[in-house]
């Protein structure tokens, strides 16, 4: 293994796009002994209908990450807003770390900030009252003592009533305050944040209480544009994006 991490989110992996499913299966190929550790931040399905009820398409992308932590990467996964249903079941099926949101890791010693993004976006009050409803542990109790069928079918209403509402919306709303990145950053003691969710990669240099912070976001994962996301090693001061597939189409990273 190389010492290095990687930091993916927002594949939304569905039968619609299989184009890149093969994408991510490629990438978690490549990662296999060669990898220290892989983070995926959210939203790896575009829906999660509870672990007693996976979707067929979805089980050779249970199987591959499965034998990625096999092979002795270590497998982390953060629930994002599609995939907020994921639990013991899913980790045990694939021998991943499901992490907290937000979760705190050290990186060449330097405390970094890991988050879906989500929470961010404290801008757009008619999502977060969404994320409180369908977070409420009531809300989902009732959620999953209904079919398979109706699951799905609520799913896909709700996404259609999401996509409608984000056109609807101006563009900054749907971005993540600063002031938040800031009081979260300080509430755990962070000086760096990785996220995702709003498929807008950049690294934002900023300063907080006078001393430099840095904040990145991951991309999404396109069938048109490929994906990727950040990496560390732990020679290096800070993240660096990646892209996937690498230029030239190696299939080495």
């Amino acid at each position: 293994m190389t010492g290095e991490r990687f930091f993916i989110s927002d594949l939304h992996l569905s039968p619609e796009q299989p184009e890149t499913g093969h994408l991510f299966l490629r990438l978690l190929r490549d990662l296999e002994d060669r990898a220290e550790a892989l983070y995926i931040l959210g939203d790896l399905f575009e829906m999660w209908l509870g672990d007693d009820a996976i979707l067929p398409a979805y089980q050779p992308y249970i199987e591959a990450l499965r034998r990625l932590s096999d092979s002795g990467v270590s497998l982390h996964v953060m629930r994002g807003n599609r995939d907020f249903l994921m639990s013991d079941t899913f980790a045990t099926l694939t021998g991943a770390h499901l992490l907290d949101d937000p979760a705190l890791v050290s990186l060449a010693g330097v405390p970094t900030l890991l988050m879906h993004g989500d929470l961010l976006c404290t801008d757009d009050l008619p999502y977060q009252r969404f994320r409180a409803m369908v977070h409420d542990p009531a809300w989902q109790r009732e959620l999953l003592s209904k079919s398979m069928e109706e699951r799905l079918s609520l799913a896909r209403r709700l996404r259609q009533e999401s996509r409608k509402a984000a056109g609807e919306k101006k563009a900054e709303i749907m971005d993540v305050n600063q002031q938040t990145v800031e009081h979260y950053l300080r509430k755990h003691g962070a000086r760096q944040l990785i996220h995702g969710h709003t498929h807008r990669p950049a690294e934002h240099r900023f300063l907080l209480d006078g001393k430099p912070a840095f904040r990145f976001v991951l991309p999404e994962w396109t069938p048109s544009h490929g994906g990727g996301g950040v990496r560390h090693d732990t020679g290096d001061k800070r993240p660096s994006p990646f892209p996937y597939p690498p230029a030239g189409g190696e299939n080495v990273i």
